[in-house]
């Protein structure tokens, strides 16, 4: 335990590069040996600058250093990138950077390099041309593994850089209203006497709204009333192109941690929602989250590429299938994901989506609407997935959306691209077989 958050920010960073964990889960473990709200939001910028920045820092450490640290040293490596971020990406002055940093480095049972240490944040902080990386190794030069560079380059020959760009940039905080409980315009209002800037940019999404500056969502009017929920408006768009309403009988197939499917049924508040997730710890989160915005679901832990096992047979109106993806459309929002995924982990995604997509695919009524969505910028995992499915089912028929561009497989948006994550839906339909009726 300990309340220092360079030396948490340390080991938070040791764990998710050498250890594989997500931020998501060590950040709020480390978060809570912190009591001060302030060191709390100092500690996450900390760690996702770091995450933002890896090989650029690393870069830097070895223009200073004959070999990295290794071992039981490791998290001292990560306590020197702790240090150089605060010295080139935060507004804390320098001589508070390096000395919070070197008092870390006794905690972390470095009392032998503090001297290293120390020497090693001064030469960052009197050399600048330490961080020039013209002429560096692309991976170097945009901060993202090389693997995932070569995919977006010949994914989008003349956005990648964009795309990376978008990467780097911090991600807003964006709010769904809960339209059961109040309208839009009131809670905007009800911001604004709370003195909170905000702005209502996707024409298409009334109930979307963005903050000018993040902050903590228990403190927004309203929270405990369930009048609004936390959601990029990237994926508020899927209950909206599912055109949902009261008499369906509707299936949120990867349902965790519940925001698609909240979002479904404030549009549609008696509709028969079954919610699904694998993850049983997760579907804690959606029961909270439908408990706290006054909606009803029938949430069950399942698998949805094995319907076997919990289908009782009724066919769906309606299917969300939100399939479990790279999440490289959310790197801005989780920059741990560039370092946490692989490129060998597509191919097994791609074959899970395939897997997923067909056997949902047998619980959707004829005249019936699935839509397939994704968190990934990947083709692979987005129009190649739905251009194969349309070509292995006669019965299946892709509806376009409003916002795809004609010619292309579903709709794909780029991280930034309004300011919203990088997101892919595909809308299909199910087309009735001789002899049936819709």
């Amino acid at each position: 335990m300990s309340s220092n958050v360079r030396v948490l920010a340390a080991r938070s960073c040791f764990d998710v590069v050498d250890q594989g964990m997500s931020l998501s889960e060590v950040l709020p473990k480390a978060q809570a040996q912190l009591a001060n709200p302030l060191d709390k939001a100092l500690l996450q910028e900390i760690c996702f600058g770091v995450m933002r920045q890896l090989p650029q820092l690393e870069a830097v450490c070895s223009q200073l250093m004959t070999k990295p640290l290794v071992k039981q040293l490791r998290p001292l490596q990560f306590l020197l990138y702790v240090g150089i971020y605060q010295l080139k990406f935060m507004r804390i002055p320098d001589h508070a950077a390096i000395s919070e940093t070197v008092d870390a480095a006794r905690e972390l049972k470095g009392q032998s390099l503090t001297k290293l240490i120390n020497a090693i944040l001064r030469s960052v902080q009197r050399q600048p041309a330490l961080f020039q990386f013209d002429t560096a190794a692309d991976a170097v030069k945009y901060n993202h593994p090389g693997w995932l560079i070569n995919r977006l380059r010949h994914a989008y020959p003349q956005q990648w850089q964009q795309v990376l760009a978008a990467n780097q940039q911090k991600a807003p905080l964006w709010l769904r209203v809960n339209t059961q409980r109040i309208n839009p315009t009131d809670y905007a209002a009800a911001l604004t006497r709370a003195g909170i800037e905000y702005s209502r940019p996707v024409a298409e999404l009334p109930q979307a709204i963005k903050l000018a500056q993040a902050q903590e969502v228990t403190t927004l009017p309203g929270y405990a009333e369930g009048w609004f929920s936390v959601q990029d408006a990237a994926a508020q768009y899927a209950a909206t192109l599912l055109q949902v309403n009261d008499s369906q009988h509707i299936l949120d197939a990867c349902c965790a941690p519940g925001g698609k499917s909240c979002h479904i049924l404030e549009l549609a508040p008696r509709a028969n929602l079954t919610a699904l997730d694998k993850d049983a710890k997760r579907l804690t989160r959606v029961e909270e989250n439908l408990a706290r915005l006054g909606l009803q679901a029938k949430v069950i832990a399942a698998d949805a590429a094995q319907p076997d096992s919990w289908w009782q047979g009724q066919l769906y109106d309606r299917i969300l299938l939100d399939v479990p993806c790279s999440a490289t459309g959310v790197i801005r929002r989780h920059p741990d994901i560039r370092w946490l995924r692989k490129n060998t982990d597509i191919a097994p995604l791609c074959q899970l989506q395939q897997q997923i997509l067909q056997q949902c695919w047998r619980l959707l009524a004829p005249g019936g609407v699935l839509l397939y969505a994704t968190c990934s910028v990947l083709p692979d995992e987005n129009s190649a997935q739905i251009t194969h499915f349309l070509q292995h089912n006669a019965d299946a028929r892709l509806d376009p959306l409003p916002q795809q561009n004609a010619g292309t497989v579903g709709w794909q948006l780029l991280p930034g691209e309004q300011d919203l994550d990088g997101f892919y839906y595909a809308r299909l339909i199910k087309l009735p077989t001789q002899g049936e009726t819709t």
